[in-house]
């Protein structure tokens, strides 16, 4: 093939592709007309930068500007409902760690430019699909690694001490509190997925009560991801959004029939036994009793869930995803999703 073939070859392939490309991108709703911009307050910087002011000032202050969070912060975060915003702020500014922290912090986040930007865009997709949803305020804080995601009746709150990166200095020194495990998640790419995942948990979609077999708790967390892949970022790994490894998604993708099959053969999706379910829904490191050499995925049921979710609305792409979020018989949605996946050999 001589060279001017060989470009028209190379030109179509690439038109092939941004044309495939175009086509996953058009799935997604127009939201360029929602007016929204998120901005995240930094509290974890005024904070810090009050540090040689007067400390009664400085309480006051922040209890004006930020109301009902600054009482939560002082009474439930990092002090007690017995102790004054002063006497707080006195043992936040004497404490050397504190100072250690804060800097760490403001190295790893010197400006929350990329969050906002991916807030605003997955806070514009919920507002498509739920437009009377009223968008909170955002303020980042440190609590001493004690909260990551907070949401209030008017605020969410970013724990950015619990965003550092998985190779923070800081995270094996509180592994007896929070488990390794867990810390490797706690990198600047979980902060979205995280905020929207305890926005559709506690404010749109609480789980009810009465949900007590395996199956209904596996319907429910399964919903939960759909909408998470529906609302974020379109580039956001599904890693991400369960809380995997990319080496444990693979796993649990490789051996998704066996664990169904698993599932069905010890009669599990209707039991309502915590203590013989809880295994197929508790975070860990692995699934203690499932593969080998402690390879397995955690959270399994959450996982099946997904799958059994994402079948059922491609076998009834007229049901909404409003629709889908309030449909509760999980016997009926199960045999309308049709799925039988294969056992891996």
């Amino acid at each position: 093939m001589n060279k001017k073939g060989r470009s028209l070859q190379s030109y179509l392939f690439f038109l092939c592709v941004a044309v495939i490309f175009s086509c996953k991108q058009d799935k997604r709703p127009d939201i360029s007309n929602i007016d929204l911009a998120i901005k995240v307050e930094r509290f974890d910087q005024e904070l810090y930068q009050a540090k040689n002011k007067d400390v009664k000032q400085t309480d006051l202050m922040f209890s004006k500007t930020y109301g009902s969070f600054y009482a939560d912060y002082i009474q439930k975060m990092v002090g007690t409902p017995e102790l004054t915003g002063t006497e707080v702020l006195n043992i936040l500014y004497k404490d050397q760690a504190y100072e250690m922290l804060s800097k760490e912090v403001d190295s790893v986040y010197p400006n929350l430019n990329k969050v906002e930007t991916e807030l605003t865009e997955t806070f514009k997709y919920i507002k498509y699909y739920y437009p009377k949803t009223k968008v909170p305020k955002f303020i980042a804080y440190l609590s001493g690694f004690a909260y990551q995601v907070v949401l209030a009746d008017d605020y969410i709150g970013i724990g950015l001490d619990m965003f550092l990166g998985s190779n923070s200095k800081f995270y094996p020194a509180i592994a007896q509190s929070v488990p390794l495990y867990a810390s490797k998640r706690f990198t600047p790419a979980y902060i979205t997925p995280r905020v929207a995942e305890v926005f559709a948990r506690e404010e749109l979609f609480p789980e009810i009560d009465e949900d007590r077999t395996l199956l209904d708790k596996m319907i429910y967390n399964g919903k939960i991801l759909y909408f998470l892949d529906l609302v974020l970022p379109a580039n956001t790994p599904d890693s991400l959004k369960i809380g995997y490894t990319v080496k444990q998604l693979d796993w649990a993708k490789n051996y998704e029939g066996n664990i169904w099959g698993l599932l069905l053969q010890n009669e599990l999706l209707f039991q309502t036994d915590m203590q013989k379910i809880q295994p197929f829904l508790s975070d860990g490191p692995f699934t203690n009793g499932i593969g080998s050499k402690k390879e397995s995925a955690p959270k399994l049921g959450y996982f099946i869930g997904w799958q059994i979710v994402k079948k059922y609305m491609a076998e009834n792409p007229k049901i909404t995803l409003q629709q889908l979020m309030e449909k509760t018989d999980t016997q009926q949605f199960l045999t309308e999703a049709k799925y039988k996946p294969k056992e891996s050999l």
